[in-house]
This record gives C-alpha cells, sequence and structure tokens, in this order.
C-alpha cells in the first residue's frame, strides 16, 4: 500500500489536556477518509499537526519526508479547507484570486478557470459582503486550484445549508479526487458524507479507537430491530449499542442471530461510532 502520510507515536499537550495520546495512523493513497470524533476528541489538533502549523511530540511523514514545524514547503502539496475562513474581507473576489494564484507555485490556472466559470462567485464584490456560503465556495475554489495531493477538510460545511453542502461534497469528488489523491475529512454530520468515505477513522480522548476500510467493518456487524416486546431477548445477545424507535428496539451486534420477528440491516457509521465510544457531545 502506498502511504501518503504517517504518524507514530503522535502526541500533543496543551497544559493540563492530552490533546493527542501517540497517534499512529498511515493514510493511503487514492482515498477517501472519515475522522469521526466527539467535541474536544483531537481532530482539529491531529490535523494542525499534520499541518506542521503545532509542535508535538512524535513523528510525522508526508511522502516520505518528515514534517516540520511552520514548513511551507508541505503547502505545495497539501491543502487544507478549515472551519474557518481566513479570507481577507478587505479585498474583492476578483483580488483575493489574483493574490493566492501569486504566492503558490502550484496554482494551476486552467482548474481555477473552470471552476470560476461554473461558479456565480461575484468578481468585485468584496469579501466581507459574500455569504457564508459564497465564502465557502471561493475558499473551495482556491484550494482546489491547486495541485496537490492531500486535501484536509476540518468541519468545512459549518453554517451551510442542504443544497451548499451537496454542492460542496459533489465539487470535491467531481475536481479534486482520483486514485493518486487523499482526502481527509473531519465532521460531525458523517451521515452526509458517509456514502462517498472508504476508510474511517474513530478517535476520542486523544487516542485512535479505529482505523478501517468502511466495507470491512460494516461486514463484522449487523443491526437488528425488533418489536419491543422482543427487547429483552435481543439483550441477551449482548448488544454494543442499543436505541428505541416507534414500537421497536434497534441494536447493534457483532453477528448475526435468529430472533424472532427481527428485522436485519447494515449499520450507519454513526451508530458503530456510538458503539464504540459511547454518546454525548
Amino acid at each position: 500500500m502506498d502511504i501518503i502520510m504517517e504518524t507514530k507515536d503522535l502526541s500533543k499537550r496543551f497544559k493540563n489536556v492530552q490533546a493527542l495520546d501517540k497517534v499512529n495512523l498511515s493514510l493511503p493513497r487514492g482515498r477517501i477518509i472519515g475522522l469521526l470524533g466527539k467535541n474536544g476528541a483531537g481532530k482539529s489538533t491531529l490535523m494542525r499537526c499534520m499541518l506542521g502549523l503545532l509542535n508535538y511530540e512524535g513523528s510525522i511523514s508526508f511522502m516520505g519526508g518528515p514534517v516540520q514545524h511552520n514548513d511551507s514547503c508541505l503547502f505545495r502539496k497539501v491543502a487544507f479547507i478549515p472551519d474557518v475562513s481566513a479570507l481577507d474581507d478587505r479585498l474583492t473576489v476578483e483580488q483575493t484570486i489574483a493574490y493566492v494564484k501569486g504566492v503558490n507555485e502550484s496554482w494551476n490556472d486552467r482548474k481555477a478557470d473552470a471552476l470560476l466559470e461554473k461558479s456565480d462567485l461575484p468578481l468585485k464584490q468584496k469579501v466581507k459582503t459574500l455569504s457564508k456560503g459564497m465564502k465557502t465556495k471561493l475558499y473551495l475554489l482556491l484550494v482546489l486550484s491547486l495541485d496537490v495531493e492531500l486535501l484536509l477538510l476540518d468541519e468545512p460545511t459549518i453554517g451551510l445549508d442542504i443544497l451548499f453542502r451537496k454542492e460542496f461534497f459533489n465539487t470535491i469528488l467531481g475536481d479534486f479526487f482520483d486514485e493518486r489523491k487523499t482526502i481527509l475529512i473531519s465532521t460531525h454530520q458523517v451521515n452526509e458524507v458517509e456514502h462517498i468515505l472508504q476508510d474511517i477513522i474513530f478517535i476520542d480522548k486523544g487516542k485512535i479507537i479505529l482505523h478501517e476500510d468502511i466495507e470491512e467493518l460494516r461486514a463484522r456487524y449487523v443491526e437488528v430491530k425488533v418489536p419491543r416486546e422482543n427487547a429483552a431477548e435481543l439483550r441477551k445477545h449482548f448488544p454494543l449499542q442499543v436505541w428505541e424507535g416507534l414500537g421497536s428496539v434497534h441494536a447493534i451486534l457483532e453477528e448475526r442471530v435468529e430472533i424472532a420477528g427481527a428485522e436485519y440491516g447494515v449499520p450507519q457509521l454513526a451508530d458503530l461510532f456510538l458503539a464504540k465510544v459511547g454518546g454525548g457531545q
């Protein structure tokens, strides 16, 4: 397997908080990877360490070379879309594009022109007057116009309506992803992206709980739905997660068992996450 980024015993501490605790990950090329965790689990800290924006303990390598703190060379091959836009409100859309083009050697005019042509971005309008959705669309255009190998997305669609969110991920798939590029997506809205994910990482309290191919993960578990009167029989099989529906009880089991009146299905990632890590935000 061709590994694009790897961490070994990666740790990060903020005063009395252990944000990352000996994280070992290998991110393969050509995969869309989800990063799922509760608030404060370490998702954003992990990404910022990968980008060299934070000092850390342990090691990180990208394409075989070490990731150093504040290593600007990394951004020739890595792009990042954070949850908070870093755009300069004083510039127009046109000036913003020109500035990013001027400071990035990996800028691709052909890709930028194609993305701009099918967007409705107002070139003469100042960034500060754009809506949250239009700012995100501009940020996405800037990032996708760079010829990079790895794209990190940190809760990129917070505050966007459902149409913008759908357009966002469709643009990512259509204009960036291929068999040589890797996308790591940190999100709370895993139900919106699980259909495009190939691998999933669960992180909790700075530790990696799980890192697995999604199809292999789902093949190991089954969701069982039974009438409420059969709940006691279901609980005899030591479910990992149980929740109630309208007149029914659902559970995640590690193997299929025969229960009267039961219906069987493929568990969703959010339910598997709760089964592995527990509830609450």
